[in-house]
């Protein structure tokens, strides 16, 4: 008995997290990882921070199964481009000893609460998540429901917009990339996702031809329409070929200007109406001024 639970002891510890500092080149990205490495000026500040103050926080990976004393990075993709830009030969890593379902999920919660991460970018790591979840043994039925969802996936977004997000990566890349660059809204482009790609393909090339983008009701349209098997080009054209509520322009008159025209208890209502049936009898007298003259 006392050998036993003295090599249950040394299990334990051998799968207890380790610090460790790790060699540049044994580092490797986490497959398939759904964040961007930008050179841009975030990163630049980043450099000057661990230049001047040195890598404070540890990056998180776990060893690689099949390469030995090489290791897969969880969580500092951007911490060690920026070593390797400043030609750092080592890092200081936290190394966990989990599977590659286990690192997906902790690789999701560890970026999850970056402030700066794109739609697309949280969408991604969303379904990674979730795959992650569903491949551990998961029930599939209590996952894909919008409340178990969000407590699954999410502590912050709500089922709904967990739902909603893990539904845009069924969008193809180009509709993608107008969500990350800020040319369509999120809601059109869950409408969207629901077509398939050739559809979808449809729609971009409509964008390209008029450089307008659907709005949630064309897209909810296009949806309907492709459910019903009445969706093709000439839909889609026809669709989005519709005047927009916010393209209509608008008259205003400031209401001080006109007030003084009507009695004190008109309403805003009754000021239009009245000044449309005045400008509809205009309209009749200058029709019949000018049918007179012609007579």
């Amino acid at each position: 008995m006392k050998e036993t639970k003295m090599s249950a002891e040394k299990v334990v510890k051998e799968h207890k997290p380790k610090l460790m500092n790790i060699k540049l080149e044994k580092l490797h990205p986490f497959e398939s990882h759904p964040y961007k490495v930008l050179d841009d000026v975030s990163m630049t500040e980043l450099v000057e921070s661990i230049k001047e103050y040195g890598l404070l926080n540890r990056i998180i990976v776990r060893p690689l199964e099949d390469k030995q004393d090489e290791y897969e990075i969880i969580s500092g993709h951007r911490r060690v481009h920026a070593a390797e830009i400043l030609e750092m030969k080592e890092v200081p890593a936290v190394v966990h000893f989990i599977d590659r379902d286990q690192a997906t999920i902790l690789m999701v919660d560890s970026n999850c609460q970056r402030e700066n991460l794109s739609l697309m970018e949280k969408a991604r790591s969303y379904r990674m998540k979730l795959d992650a979840i569903k491949h551990q043994g998961t029930s599939r039925q209590n996952v894909e429901k919008s409340e178990v969802s969000a407590e699954l996936i999410s502590e912050n977004d709500s089922g709904r917009t967990v739902q909603r997000l893990i539904r845009l990566t069924y969008l193809v890349p180009e509709l993608q990339e107008y969500l990350d660059n800020g040319k369509m809204k999120m809601l059109p482009a869950y409408e969207l996702s629901f077509l398939n790609e050739e559809a979808q393909r449809d729609v971009i090339d409509r964008i390209d031809e008029t450089e307008s983008f659907p709005s949630h009701a064309q897209a909810r349209r296009m949806r309907a329409a492709f459910e019903e098997g009445t969706l093709d080009y000439d839909t889609v054209a026809e669709i989005m070929a519709e005047v927009k509520p916010n393209q209509i322009e608008k008259l205003k008159i400031p209401m001080d200007d006109i007030r003084k025209y009507f009695p004190r208890e008109y309403t805003p209502v009754q000021m239009v109406e009245c000044i449309t049936k005045m400008l509809e009898n205009n309209q009749r007298k200058e029709k019949h001024r000018t049918e007179d003259l012609y007579r």
